[in-house]
């Protein structure tokens, strides 16, 4: 059987599993041939306070004339960190023409956390995930994000499992196809909230939180999930899959001593 191929638009750190470096691992473990085209270079993970990043717009703008003149084209492309308006644009254009084609687009709207938007993002970077949204087949962002998103106040207690849905319509509404909310208390529990389109169908998944922070674990619940869906799983079957693969990631990384760098996913990929 022919193993789906992945390209992942997403920035890479030099230091550090996050982004581009967490997801590729994971992704190329479950088998799947994977490809990438960085969004910026990162001299390191956010968390150390400290970073330089340079912006990969106008080396972007060459890759793709090559790659058509070439045919290259993909059954998946998952989006994460987006640099600018010019960027977003690009890489909708770019997700609208291979959909064309009839390649499954992810979007991960990383924009913030905790209630917050990240350093250095604006409204007008909020605008342009919301033109992302647009393309994406699936999109999955946390609660912050999701509440940005949809002109929604964020609540640090949690939202009602009706609050929930309304959040998932909010995403549908500006164009994704299905939807998932992670990071968000729902009824007073940790949870993941999704709908699906295939069926119809709207979930929510408990899990017990862990009291620790990792930088990237976003982007290694992203790419554990999209691994099962394209190994032909059901979103919600995926998403569990991804929980509970993304918990024993961290519990067997809980004590180690510079979290700041992530968790080293290639020395623990027989968790998943």
């Amino acid at each position: 059987m022919v193993k789906k191929q992945i390209l992942l638009i997403n920035d890479l750190a030099g230091y550090g599993k996050v982004a581009t470096a967490a997801m590729l691992p994971i992704l190329s473990y479950m088998g799947l041939p994977v490809y990438n085209l960085p969004t910026a270079l990162v001299s390191n993970t956010l968390d150390y306070g400290k970073f330089n990043i340079m912006e990969t717009t106008d080396y972007m703008e060459g890759v793709f004339p090559v790659w058509k003149q070439l045919g290259f084209s993909f059954d998946a492309i998952a989006t994460g960190f987006i640099c600018s308006v010019r960027q977003a644009r690009m890489v909708a254009d770019y997700c609208r023409e291979q959909t064309a084609l009839g390649t499954t687009i992810f979007v991960d709207p990383i924009m913030g956390d905790e209630g917050k938007l990240y350093n250095g993002v604006t409204p007008e970077r909020v605008e342009c995930m919301r033109e992302m949204l647009g393309v994406a087949h699936l999109t999955f962002p946390n609660h912050t994000e999701a509440a940005y998103l949809t002109n929604t106040p964020y609540r640090e207690e949690g939202v009602t499992w009706q609050e929930a849905r309304e959040l998932l319509d909010g995403l549908l509404a500006l164009g994704a196809r299905s939807a998932l909310i992670t990071s968000i208390r729902v009824g007073g529990q940790p949870s993941v909230a999704g709908y699906n389109d295939a069926d119809k169908e709207y979930f929510c998944l408990p899990y017990t939180e862990i009291p620790v922070h990792f930088p990237g674990t976003g982007d290694m619940f992203s790419a554990i999930l999209i691994g099962h869906l394209l190994n032909g799983k059901s979103l919600k079957e995926s998403t569990q899959e991804a929980i509970d693969a993304l918990s024993r990631l961290i519990e067997a990384n809980k004590d180690n001593a510079d979290k700041n760098r992530g968790i080293p996913v290639e020395k623990w990929l027989s968790l998943l």
